[in-house]
Order: C-alpha cells, then sequence, then structure tokens
C-alpha cells in the first residue's frame, strides 16, 4: 500500500479494515485508490470501512472507483463503507443516487460498531 498515495490503513480487525482517503479522487489518484483497496479485499480483508473525511475533491473517476470497489468487495463476499462522508462528496452521491447504493456511516466508530463482520467475530453477545 505505500505505493498508493493518499490511502492509510488505520485499523484491521478480522477481515475489516480501516483506510482513510486523503486528497482528490481523480483521474490520476483513482487508480491508486483501486489498487491499494483491492489489494485489501484479495488480501483477506473483504470488508473495508473507507474513511473519506479528508478528500477534498472527487470527479467522475473517483465515482468509477468507489463503484469498483463496492462491486469487487461484494463479490469477495465483503462490504464497502464510506464513512465521515464531507459535504461536497455527500451532494455528489445523493445527486448520481450513489447514495443508495454505497452504505455510510457518520463516523468510523459507527461504522465498526455496527458491521456484521465484526459482530459475528465476536460471537454470540
Amino acid at each position: 500500500m505505500s505505493d498508493a498515495p493518499g490511502l492509510t490503513v488505520e485499523h484491521v480487525r478480522g477481515t475489516v479494515t480501516v483506510v482513510a482517503v486523503t486528497g482528490e479522487l481523480d483521474h490520476h489518484s483513482s487508480p491508486g485508490l483501486r489498487s491499494g483497496v483491492l489489494e485489501l479485499v484479495r488480501g483477506g480483508h473483504p470488508h473495508v470501512v473507507l474513511d473519506v473525511s479528508g478528500v477534498a475533491f472527487c470527479d467522475s473517476s473517483g465515482l468509477s472507483a468507489l463503484i469498483n470497489l463496492w462491486h469487487n468487495a461484494r463479490a469477495d463476499g465483503g462490504s464497502l463503507v464510506l464513512c465521515s462522508v464531507p459535504g461536497r462528496l455527500d451532494r455528489l452521491l445523493r445527486m448520481t443516487g450513489l447514495d443508495q447504493i454505497l452504505a455510510r456511516a457518520s463516523t468510523v466508530e459507527e461504522a465498526l460498531a455496527g458491521h456484521p463482520a465484526l459482530r459475528d467475530a465476536d460471537g454470540p453477545g
């Protein structure tokens, strides 16, 4: 993941990984986002919580990367949750209808607290 600028793996627990994304999601950075996160998904961490609080800009290439990650995570039996979505990105997701497809949480903590893969890993509660 070190060759994917703007991505930081913040937390790994079981099959769930938190990845913080910073900067712009555009045609220059989207391939790095895709390859970095897909490396995690295919490496046994198919449940990804993507902290996008540090995303300053997102264009159609960025949206395409998010859709691609969602499809790939699901294909590997996982999930993608966006959290801490900034206002501009939130509006873009709503305008394109992606807010109906991509799961979102207010914070990383909220995403992890309600994550089914973590509940299943912890056993009966």
